[in-house]
This record gives C-alpha cells, structure tokens and sequence, in this order.
C-alpha cells in the first residue's frame, strides 16, 4: 500500500480517554468497549459502546469537587429512586463489587469514577414546544420531593446544602459572581443589591421541613432526556439540600430570560400539582430562587470559563442576566 493509499491514524488518546479505559478494565468485559467524549463540565461524561451492542455512560469526576462520601450517598438516593419506580440512572458495579471505583495514570491523581447504563432520548431544544415536557417534569419533581420526604436517610448520608451563602455568598460553591466574564465594575452595585433582596427575600421564606429538603438541585433542560411522551432525569451529581422550589428555578437555567418562562413554569406547576402541595408562599418566592439561580449560573461562568458551554454565552447573556436583576427589584418577575 502507497502512502497515498494509507488509511489515516487514528487521532492519539487523550489522558481522560485513556483513563476513561482504566476504569472500564476495573469492570467486567461485557461493559469494556471504545468510549466517546461527551461533555466536560464538572465531570468528564463519555459514551461507552460495548462489543455486545449495549450503551453505558461513564461518568469521571472532577477532582476535589467531591469527596467518595457524597458521591456513595448520591448512589444510594439513586438506588432509593429506583426502589420507589422511578426512572434514574442505574450505577454498574466494578468487578471488585463497588459502585463507585478509582483509576489513575502512571505519575497522576487519583480520580473516582462511576459507570452508569444508558438512558435513550435526547435534550429537549427550548426553540421547541415544550409544554408537555415541563408539565411531565414537574410531576417528575414532584414524586422525587415526595419520595424525599418519607426516605429515612442513611447513616453517614453527605450531600452539599445549597442555600443563599453557599450559592451566592464570597465562598460559594460555583465561585463569586463578581468574577463572571464580561460582568462590568459599574454593573456589580445591582447585581450586589439583588442578592441582597434575594437574601432577604429567602429568609423570610426559611427553610421548614416542608420547603427544604434533599433535592436534584440541577435539573435543567442538558440533565432531561426525553423520548416520545417520557421524560428521564439524569446526572444527580450536584443533589444536595435546598429549597424545593429551587428545582423549578433550576429546570429554567441558562433561559431564564426566555419568552416562554412564565407558560413553562405554569406548566410545571400542573405537574407538580397534580400530586404535591404548592402554596402561595412558594409561588411567591419563585422570582428569588430563580434569580438565586440565574446568579449561581453567572459565578459558576467564571470558575468554569473553559468550558464549552461558559465560552458559548458570550456578553449578551450577562446583559440579560443584569435586565432580569432589574426586573426583579422593581418587582416586575411574578408568576404563578
């Protein structure tokens, strides 16, 4: 064969890939295959294709943003979903019997890892019609909170509490909001003054029982897969502790501005409704936490601003985001 002739090299692996096939080697042969790319955002998400035909996710964490205990407690509210018939994710043990395993490569880090099975359907697109998708996720949020509120935790059971001083406050969890690209020095007094409000706003509200509690705390539009009329939630990595209605704020990430928001949120809350108790309270508090939220969104730009999705908002989802904090003092955010 002439050179001209020569099929072309495959592209060299990266470090993930090839730790990617690390931690498949630590699992039975019937789940080893090649494994694609996915996203990288907290975590580094690939496709596994096996020999058998079968589809697995695997899901890399990003070092220091866990430790093994919360990532066990996730897996073990997962099992409690799936026990109670709701469609999650389903963790695959590694041959040492262990949900959640650790790889490395020669002279790096240690990192944890799980393998999960796939889930069919695709991320619905917010130009589409979806209605009936936030109607089916709002049921969905409803059955996790209930499921919530009679599941004994287990001993030794960790997950981070997202409230006002741990989303938006100087440490945070996703960063300081003052840090976010493209957010100017003479625009950070509103945005000070509407986590201010907020604040005040949340503490108000406080955090009984029955509006506080373990949550998805992500479940935005990129953690859906829908396929026909079911909708599937996935990626429980950031579940922790926070307000209920904050997975309805969350369900709205990145499009808070968008001109559908109020139609989506009434239809969540049919959802919701059909089945969990919403009171006038919490459909007051809906503009705080989904300001906390659109906030939370803008720091987390900044601690992540390599990735792809952070690169892809650019200045005008900034000045978006500084039009809604306006909205919201003068009081022009109201739903339900």
């Amino acid at each position: 064969m002439t050179a001209a002739n020569k099929s072309p090299a495959a592209a060299p692996l990266s470090d993930t890939d090839r730790l990617a096939q690390t931690f498949l080697a630590q699992h039975t042969s019937d789940h080893q295959g090649t494994v694609r790319l996915l996203s990288i955002s907290e975590n580094a998400t690939y496709a596994v294709s096996a020999a058998s035909g079968r589809r697995y996710v695997l899901r890399i964490h990003r070092r220091g943003y866990h430790s093994a205990t919360t990532v066990r407690s996730e897996l073990a509210w997962l099992a409690a979903l799936r026990d109670a018939g709701i469609e999650v994710p389903r963790a695959i043990p590694g041959i040492d019997g262990d949900l959640l395993q650790f790889a490395s490569l020669p002279g790096q880090p240690t990192h944890m890892g799980v393998l999960f099975d796939w889930i069919v359907g695709r991320e619905p697109d917010p130009n589409d019609n979806l209605l009936a998708s936030f109607e089916r996720l709002g049921a969905i949020n409803a059955r996790l909170h209930e499921q919530v509120r009679h599941w004994p935790l287990p001993a030794g059971f960790e997950r981070p509490t997202w409230n006002h001083h741990t989303m938006l406050g100087n440490d945070a969890h996703w960063g300081d909001w003052r840090q976010a690209p493209y957010l100017q020095t003479v625009d950070q007094d509103v945005v000070a003054e509407t986590v201010a409000a907020i604040g005040q706003q949340l503490s108000g509200y406080g955090q009984a029982a029955s509006r506080f509690g373990l949550i998805h705390a992500d479940l935005r539009l990129a953690n859906l897969l829908v396929e026909g009329e079911h909708t599937r939630p996935i990626d429980f990595d950031d579940c922790g502790f926070g307000w209920y209605m904050h997975d309805l704020a969350a369900a709205l990430s990145f499009y808070e501005h968008h001109r559908e928001v109020p139609a989506w949120i009434e239809h969540w809350l049919r959802g919701y409704t059909r089945s969990a108790n919403v009171a006038q309270a919490d459909l007051d508090v809906l503009p705080a936490l989904l300001m906390q939220r659109r906030l939370q969104l803008m720091a987390w730009t900044g601690t992540h601003a390599e990735t792809e999705l952070a690169r892809s908002l650019g200045p005008t989802w900034v000045k978006q985001t500084l039009s809604l904090c306006r909205d919201y003092l003068d009081g022009r955010l109201r739903f339900g």
